[in-house]
């Protein structure tokens, strides 16, 4: 069995003249990563690996989480596949993984995240939010079979706030 858990970036600040790759998080994407942040870790199930595209948001975002989740800085990999919006880098990352790790937290970027859960998954996802959050199983023993899975968690920060 294997577990990979979608995070997609905190709203970002367009209020800067800085490179898409720069851009920062609005206080509403702080906010909103910490709620989902700590719905998830109502869960007591914190995967085994963290990676985050190197996006100022998404590391941010990747950020607030280790925060939430009583981790170190040093408890998650930048990896530039992650910068990635189409899914195909994410996919390809994803097959790499070496096979003794079981669960992953990736942070990173729609349209990818969202395309990756409606094309894995068993649950329609009309769009991933900002701080979305999905969990995806698959009865697999090797990352290079990744294939269609089970959607066990969806968290939306909107839905948290009512």
């Amino acid at each position: 069995m294997k577990t990979i858990v979608l995070v997609r970036h905190g709203k970002s600040s367009w209020k800067y003249d800085v490179s898409d790759a720069e851009r920062p998080l609005k206080s509403r994407g702080v906010n909103d990563a910490k709620l989902v942040a700590n719905q998830y870790l109502g869960s007591n199930d914190v995967p085994e690996k963290i990676f985050t595209s190197p996006a100022n948001r998404a590391l941010s975002t990747c950020r607030i989480f280790m925060d939430v989740f009583g981790l170190s800085e040093n408890s998650f990999t930048i990896n530039k596949d992650l910068y990635d919006f189409s899914g195909e880098g994410v996919i390809n990352f994803i097959k790499k993984l070496p096979n003794t790790i079981d669960s992953v937290m990736i942070f990173g970027h729609n349209h990818a995240f969202t395309s990756i859960a409606n094309i894995f998954g068993d649950r329609f996802i009309d769009n991933l939010p900002t701080s979305g959050l999905v969990k995806l199983n698959f009865d697999i023993d090797n990352w290079q079979d990744f294939k269609q899975g089970t959607t066990e968690l969806v968290i939306i920060p909107k839905e948290l706030k009512k």
